[in-house]
């Protein structure tokens, strides 16, 4: 209702979720309460819980979304220095990376902020591009 205050929660605030969930449980859209993390996730492979072993403070991955068939994951801040993580729902051994770096323009003038390749083979250097890509290749 207008004037009630959202249950929504900044990433950052949002408390972890440690209840074990199997794949089948893991939610279409953005959970918005709390950060459902890596290890509390069942069938969770070994790149997805070493993700943000090489970033500041080793930050456990924490899961975001699907964008079609595909688990988006991510370990680290939303933006800055982080890695994305996704996993084709049906056979995760089809894993794809993207690393998110702070923004930067190339030697062209085009905004950069990470790279990563895709199911497509393409390489991305923008996280938007990246996510297009897992779309467009279920």
């Amino acid at each position: 209702m207008a004037g009630e205050p959202s249950s929504a929660l900044p990433y950052y605030e949002r408390p972890a979720d440690h209840t074990p969930l199997h794949t089948s449980d893991l939610p279409d859209t953005p959970v918005r309460d709390r950060n459902i993390v890596a290890s509390a996730w069942v069938e969770a492979p070994s790149e997805l819980r070493q993700l943000g072993d090489d970033l500041p403070g080793r930050p456990e991955a924490e899961y975001k979304r699907r964008i079609g068939r595909w688990l988006l994951w991510r370990a680290g801040p939303a933006t800055g220095d982080a890695w994305y993580w996704a996993a084709d729902a049906a056979d995760l051994s089809r894993q794809h990376t993207f690393r998110l770096q702070p923004e930067h323009h190339d030697a062209g003038g085009d905004s950069v902020n990470g790279e990563g390749a895709g199911p497509s083979g393409a390489t991305s250097t923008r996280f938007r591009a990246w996510k297009e890509d897992l779309l467009a290749h279920p």
